[in-house]
């Protein structure tokens, strides 16, 4: 009998417990490129839906095999050119560190990262008026009391604009702490993210316990126009009114 086989923490033991641990982390990249992947949320920007420091499940096949972004949908997307200036965007180690950080749902993804609620869909044309106690999509009331922070208006500045094809307007719903799109009204893009930088639905809050549910989409958005319905209008980009 050989000295590894007579020891259960022989070397040949070892040796498989790292095959096995290679392959553990192997199957766990793969789900978080594919499947599903932790987020751990950054700020109070959608306070009370989402506190800092919950842990998410972002469900990564909901928009493929035909499936498409909802209004009312709370999604996690890249808002690098968007959100984040490109060429702001640090490089080296670091930053591949962070980014490996937030795919495994343990920092926020170099800072380029951000969870925010969709509002409005290409062909949509979103408006608010200062002061108003709402805000319309194409033309209808949007009812947000299910979500939107307590004592918080639906925006702290008026704007009026139609969402171009294939991209999102995105609101926190903390209004007041939420830097969103429309911060970025007058930036080139308008303050839209393509849907093709979008990496998936917030599906679950999964930490901490307490905080653990769902993340549905509000009622609201089921009395809404179909996107485009007022595509009549103006279409403009900042009414900062």
């Amino acid at each position: 009998m050989s000295e590894d086989d007579a020891s259960p923490t022989g070397g040949w033991r070892l040796r498989d417990l790292a095959k096995l641990g290679a392959l553990c982390v192997l199957v766990l990249l793969l789900l978080n490129a594919f499947v599903a992947q932790p987020f751990a949320v950054p700020s109070a920007s959608m306070e009370n839906t989402l506190r800092p420091g919950d842990r998410l499940i972002v469900n990564k096949l909901a928009y493929q095999f035909g499936g498409s972004v909802h209004r009312g949908d709370v999604v996690v997307f890249d808002g690098t050119d968007s959100f984040v200036p490109g060429g702001d965007n640090p490089g080296g180690i670091g930053a591949e560190l962070d980014k490996l950080a937030g795919a495994l749902g343990l920092g926020d993804g170099g800072g380029t990262v951000f969870v925010k609620r969709v509002i409005g869909v290409g062909g949509d044309r979103v408006t608010y008026r200062a002061g108003a106690d709402a805000l319309t999509v194409n033309g209808v009331r949007l009812a947000e009391s299910d979500y939107l922070f307590p004592g918080d208006a639906p925006s702290s500045v008026g704007f009026d604009i139609q969402v171009p094809p294939g991209e999102l307007f995105l609101l926190g719903d903390h209004r007041s702490a939420s830097r969103d799109s429309r911060d970025h009204l007058g930036d080139p893009g308008g303050g839209f993210v393509p849907v093709r930088k979008v990496i998936g639905r917030a599906a679950w809050v999964v930490f901490p316990l307490g905080h653990w549910r769902s993340l549905d989409r509000p009622a609201g958005f089921a009395a809404l126009a179909p996107a485009g319905a007022s595509a009549g209008g103006t279409g403009g980009r900042g009414d900062q009114g």
